[in-house]
């Protein structure tokens, strides 16, 4: 909570927050909005309905209860928007919209006013609503489809014994509900920690006692693979930062708070490996919540003035630990830039093969470009050894990446195109293909990489430029900066651009030289 607090003469509490119910709930909602945005952003349209049904299904609801029974308008302060918004979170995008509008009037009509409003809840009502979702409309509610396509969640696939995608899980890009990111729920959850709005002792000893118990029991020991998949599943993450730590349904005192956390942990990580639903972390949050009055009763906190730790403390016989002298808004914003950076590394290890599959793709292109006669490539294995490597001293950086022979549908050689790159382009790699004739005429060149300053570099790839080496059997291109060529191994540059230019003329020569030296000799 925040440290600053008044004095009131009243009866007790006699310190309270300056943070209103209202306040806190709309700083929930904001932390809430990166896994939201992220829900919509995967799933479409069809999540942003199921969300906005859920939200004013349950701010509708409290509404309504109010006038009808001539209450205070509650639905004001933000709790009902945040009970609506964590259930359509939990909910698979191709949940029927009637799911989450039934699901939100019953949170907030049975678990919430039924009982007397905010604050005399005996369980979280967004859980209790799935929960009774999962058993009035299991077939709505377990509804994952992919493409149209029917498929089962990644918790499913490592209870079935099957392997999942872990960045995949991580980013919130595969198959499960709409708050399955769990870098957007620990960006979130990690924001509302570092304010003190939620308590650590819950959240991070739910995560502890989850892997504990799966490490223990899981049958795959501590295996890091293991453990990660299951935790960026089900829901825990969500369950640990959001669901457990709601101030109604959980302990006040700090032990009470670490209990109580463990033991959702070991009945979620129970339920997971002994029970026959793959998600069913809710369950154990609902659980614990019936139990936080037994615990609150046999777990009591000492008054502060009996802490010998603190006396000590404030009569400087001790300093604070290193760890609590650091702000946790310092610690939460350097895990949420190591989970950033992690989540990064995920998402390029994700798109490398899609990324180098289209590179491929223009690659093949760029050689039917060049050497257009032919109807099918074979790789030259004389230019194995020279892949990759820095060719020539007479060419700058220029590098061979590939050298394809290209076969006519008569079954004769056409010619080859090798792929070659200068790393002395003005703003990065200048990547090309050069088709050569057997008899070592330049057919054409083709770009397949060129991110040069646009109306200067990139005017390279207009014909006025390429087209100029085309049909030319020379010994090596010569690059004339002001222009008026008139040999036939004479290139004009373009104007403005002359290390661009310089570094094609390059990589035509090492092309060139490669075909003479390499493929035609190997």
């Amino acid at each position: 909570m925040n440290n600053q607090a008044v004095m009131n003469l009243s009866p007790g509490p006699h310190i309270r927050d300056r943070w209103t119910t209202r306040f806190i709930m709309h700083i929930v909602c904001l932390a809430l909005l990166p896994a939201t945005v992220v829900g919509i952003c995967v799933n479409g349209l069809k999540a942003l309905w199921i969300i906005l049904a859920s939200c004013v299904s349950a701010v509708g609801t409290e509404f309504v209860f109010d006038k009808l029974t001539h209450r205070p308008d509650t639905w004001k302060d933000g709790s009902a928007l945040v009970t609506g918004l964590m259930l359509a979170l939990t909910l698979s995008p191709d949940t029927p919209l009637y799911c989450p509008i039934i699901g939100s009037i019953f949170a907030i009509l049975v678990v919430k006013c039924a009982f007397g409003g905010l604050g005399k809840n005996f369980i979280n009502p967004a859980l209790a609503a799935r929960c009774f979702l999962l058993i009035s409309f299991s077939g709505a509610m377990t509804r994952f489809t992919v493409d149209g396509v029917s498929a089962a969640t990644p918790i499913a696939e490592l209870a079935a014994g099957r392997a999942v995608n872990i960045t995949q899980m991580f980013l919130g890009a595969s198959n499960g509900v709409i708050g399955s990111s769990v870098l957007a729920i620990l960006i979130g959850g990690l924001f509302l920690w570092s304010l003190d709005v939620i308590h650590g002792q819950i959240c991070f000893s739910v995560i502890g006692g989850f892997v504990l118990f799966l490490g223990l029991f899981g049958g795959q020991g501590f295996d890091p693979r293991f453990l990660a998949a299951h935790l960026c599943g089900g829901g825990v993450i969500l369950g640990a930062f959001f669901m457990a730590t709601d101030y109604v349904t959980s302990p006040v005192s700090r032990l009470g708070q670490t209990v109580y956390g463990v033991l959702i942990g070991v009945l979620g990580a129970m339920f997971r490996i002994f029970g026959t639903a793959a998600d069913s972390f809710s369950y154990s949050i609902i659980i614990a919540n019936l139990l936080v009055p037994l615990i609150d009763t046999y777990i009591i906190s000492k008054p502060y003035a009996f802490r010998k730790n603190a006396v000590r403390l404030q009569n400087g016989e001790v300093k604070k630990p290193f760890l609590k002298r650091i702000p946790k808004p310092v610690i939460a914003l350097s895990l949420i830039a190591l989970i950033s950076g992690l989540a990064l590394s995920g998402v390029y290890s994700i798109t490398k093969e899609n990324i180098d599959a289209q590179k491929e793709k223009a690659a093949w292109a760029a050689y039917q470009e060049v050497v257009p006669d032919a109807v099918e490539f074979e790789a030259v294995p004389a230019v194995d050894d020279i892949k990759g490597e820095a060719y020539g001293t007479d060419f700058g950086r220029v590098s061979i990446k590939e050298a394809v022979a290209g076969i006519n549908d008569n079954g004769e050689l056409a010619g080859y195109a090798i792929s070659v790159t200068s790393s002395e382009g003005y703003d990065g790699d200048v990547t090309l293909s050069v088709g050569i004739k057997p008899d070592g005429t330049v057919n054409s060149i083709a770009f397949t990489e060129l991110h040069e300053t646009p109306s200067k570099g990139m005017l390279c790839e207009e014909p006025e430029f390429k087209d100029q080496f085309n049909g030319r059997n020379v010994e090596v291109f010569n690059l004339l900066k002001s222009g008026g060529s008139t040999a036939e191994n004479e290139i004009d540059g373009v104007s403005g651009a002359t290390i661009t230019s310089k570094a094609v003329v390059n990589a035509v020569n090492a092309a060139l030289d490669c075909f003479r030296n390499v493929i035609k000799e190997g």
